[in-house]
């Protein structure tokens, strides 16, 4: 886990001064805010600066044996996503959230949900995930390796975006680091909500998406 997400994962008591975070490329100083790279190999993040991030945007390349390719920074929504009770019971997820992303390296789609201990994952049969969560226009959209389908659904509704993959371990680390009890208590869920606020405020509709490759 990189240094950039590993502050979400880690529990406040007198935190000590930020350290210094650096491209893990090639050692340059980065900001706060800035890119990931996905270790399709590895499926790990990697922090980077700006210009090394453009190196992989776009497509996987290698470099000294491993293959990189840059989380992209779109978020979308489709109003007209549903998903059925049926449907998400199937996938025998045990919280109302959870995302969904594509491994070219194992050629399956992996489910993941954040819980106190952090990402719980298992791998899905590709036909439940693409007649189910992936059926809609965002899983027609969604870039393997570096972007997920994340769904929440609560008392048969739901709501899913797509968002780059280094979100949804911010949202694991939200989760680890202020869940409390059985339920997660008051704290965490405030921090969720905002969370998915966020997200969504972010989020352009894929049907605008759509319309404008139509015209291209």
């Amino acid at each position: 886990m990189t240094a950039s997400l590993r502050r979400f994962l880690t529990p406040r008591v007198d935190e000590p001064a930020p350290t210094v975070e650096r491209c893990e490329l090639c050692g340059n100083e980065v900001a706060v805010e800035h890119p990931h790279l996905v270790d399709v190999v590895g499926r790990s993040l990697k922090c980077a600066c700006r210009p090394c991030a453009l190196l992989f945007v776009d497509r996987t390349r290698e470099m000294a044996g491993t293959a990189y390719r840059t989380v992209p920074d779109r978020y979308l929504h489709d109003p007209e996503f549903t998903l059925a009770d049926e449907r998400w019971d199937a996938l025998q997820i045990p919280v109302g959230m959870a995302f969904f992303l594509r491994s070219t390296r194992t050629d399956t789609v992996v489910a993941c949900y954040p819980s106190p201990a952090g990402a719980t994952e298992s791998e899905l049969d590709l036909s439940e995930f693409d007649d189910g969560v992936g059926a809609g226009r965002l899983g027609a959209v969604l870039e393997p390796d570096v972007e997920a389908l994340l769904v929440r659904h609560d008392g048969g509704r739901s709501a899913c975006l797509l968002v780059p993959v280094d979100a949804c371990y911010r949202l694991v680390g939200l989760v680890r680091r202020h869940w409390r009890g059985f339920d997660g208590g008051a704290e965490a869920w405030i921090h969720i909500d905002r969370f998915f606020d966020d997200a969504r405020a972010r989020a352009r509709d894929v049907r605008t998406l759509r319309e404008g490759a139509q015209r291209r």
